[in-house]
């Protein structure tokens, strides 16, 4: 049997690490076969030497990004964990920024994993930035973030957010009301991203004053457009046409990102996704990046990770 013994600066930190009813402890516990008690303001790893190594280094790189205001959660322990296993658990030391933006609760949101990191700092560093990755990885919500960062530091003077209106699978059919009413299904969840951000009474007095459009995508044609943070969300379902008129309409002083899983093409003809398309034609352009997610990025529900690995493995067949 072997020990190993971590001093924790403050109770909040050893209470972060233990978790809600100790749960992030069993989950290590139970990954590396290890025994983790409470000692003299710290932990002790306690069990066989190499499952106390290993669970050492998972330990010790919670404690620290736990110091940086990092939330330790199952998603948290989860992706440290796999990381661990990989022998990367050291890129973690790059999510020590103070933060993307702080939404309207006063929350401030950083990015959770190496991936979002690299995300961020591509949206930072280009002027056009695609997205793709599997759902769950935060590609739309970090991109508002980002929006509204630029906007707050009045980098841009609106934000403009974009969707294909193509159902996922199913017809709607004739939907009531006014364009604003019927384009609506489809831009939820841009609208859930920008009330975290603003709130709902600033996201309705910024769009009253024009400083926030949500339209569908077909209302970008024969525009450009100055000054402007400019979001194409669910970008597989565009055709070539669709994306190349989409990125001819950027003015000047603006910023697009285009996000889009390339496995949830809802297109009738799949091969035709300009996604797919602008990924290869874009490839190599100087202030043009193209960052892709990995299922380890993906911050939802646990399970949101084991079925997107059990649809690659079954594609894999």
């Amino acid at each position: 049997m072997s020990e190993k013994f971590f001093a924790v600066d403050a109770p909040e930190q050893l209470s972060a690490l233990f978790g809600q009813l100790d749960g992030n402890a069993e989950r290590i516990c139970r990954e590396y076969g290890v025994n983790i008690v409470s000692r003299d303001g710290g932990v002790k790893i306690i069990g066989d030497e190499k499952n106390v190594e290993d669970a050492s280094r998972a330990v010790g790189t919670l404690i620290k990004i736990s110091g940086r205001g990092h939330a330790l959660n199952e998603q948290t322990v989860r992706y440290v964990t796999s990381m661990v296993a990989d022998g990367t658990e050291q890129q973690l030391d790059e999510l020590k920024d103070d933060g993307i933006c702080i939404t309207a609760s006063g929350k401030i949101l950083r990015a959770r994993t190496v991936g979002q990191k690299h995300y961020v700092d591509a949206i930072r560093d280009n002027t056009i930035v695609l997205g793709i990755g599997p759902a769950g990885t935060g590609k739309t919500y970090l991109a508002v973030a980002m929006a509204v960062k630029a906007l707050r530091e009045h980098k841009i003077r609106k934000i403009i957010l974009t969707r294909p209106a193509v159902e996922a699978g199913e017809k709607l059919g004739f939907l009531p009301g006014d364009m604003q009413d019927k384009v609506d299904p489809y831009l939820r969840p841009l609208y859930d991203a920008l009330f975290d951000m603003f709130g709902a009474e600033g996201f309705a007095r910024n769009m009253e004053r024009g400083i926030i459009e949500v339209a569908p995508l077909a209302y970008m044609r024969g525009r450009t457009l100055d000054d402007a943070f400019i979001i194409l969300d669910e970008a597989q379902n565009t055709t070539s046409e669709q994306i190349k008129m989409f990125l001819t309409r950027l003015g000047n002083d603006s910023r697009m990102v285009i996000t889009g899983d390339i496995t949830q093409i809802d297109l009738p003809d799949i091969r035709r996704s300009g996604l797919v398309e602008a990924m290869k034609v874009l490839r190599g352009i100087d202030d043009i990046a193209i960052h892709k997610f990995t299922e380890k990025d993906v911050v939802r529900h646990r399970l949101v990770q084991d079925i997107i690995r059990a649809y690659e493995k079954y594609r894999n067949k």
